[in-house]
């Protein structure tokens, strides 16, 4: 077990590798300066100037990336382009909350998706299988960004049972999380719906039942 997990820390270290290369190339080679993004397209060729020395962006590209990555080694990932602060702190603001949205989501999905793949595989082809499985179409298919405006526009500005945005209730998370939940709900339905299925189907299961 050692030896296959080192094993696979070896082979995950060229992939980091060639991951922080992409993106690193995608940032440097995508159109525009980044000083001017930074500094503003008003800024002066002082200021511009003063930029590119300070981020390196003056230097050979080989040489920005070794900077790049000795930064990233030592944690550094830099400061944000928007709030000009620095991306670990914006990270340890945000990341409480996007943990407590993954596992909200997380719980909609298990809560909703195996229970209802279990009904749907014990009445199969009944209205209550067929409509399951719709929605269970329905959720795969949809898009998630379309999904949460419908939720939105119906839960929220129609209805008015749900705050549009903002956090710090129960009622702040409930849209998110199963906006965010709804594609998880629906292959769980499905993985079930066809997992129990195939287990009920089996030999022992008829045996079982034959003897009551």
């Amino acid at each position: 077990m050692l030896t296959y997990a080192i094993r696979r820390l070896l082979i995950a270290i060229p992939t980091l590798f060639g991951v922080v290369l992409l993106v690193f190339l995608m940032v440097r080679l995508a159109p525009g300066d980044p000083a001017v993004l930074l500094a503003g397209e008003f800024a002066t060729p002082e200021t511009l100037q003063a930029i590119r020395e300070r981020y390196g962006l003056d230097r050979p590209l080989p040489e920005q990336f070794l900077l790049y990555l000795g930064a990233l080694l030592r944690g550094d990932l830099g400061e944000s382009a928007r709030s000009r602060r620095p991306v670990l702190e914006e990270l340890k603001t945000y990341f409480p909350n996007t943990v407590e949205l993954a596992v909200a989501a997380i719980l909609v999905a298990l809560l909703t998706g195996i229970p209802l793949g279990i009904l749907a595989a014990l009445r199969p082809g009944s209205g209550l299988d067929l409509g399951v499985m719709t929605l269970a179409l329905l959720g795969v298919s949809m898009p998630v960004f379309w999904f949460g405006l419908l939720a939105i526009l119906i839960f929220s500005v129609n209805l008015g049972w749900f705050p549009v945005a903002g956090k710090g209730t129960l009622a702040h998370l409930v849209l998110p999380a199963i906006t965010l939940g709804v594609n998880a709900t629906a292959l769980l339905a499905r993985m079930t719906r066809g997992t129990l299925l195939e287990v009920l189907s089996q030999d022992y299961i008829r045996t079982a039942r034959a003897k009551g």
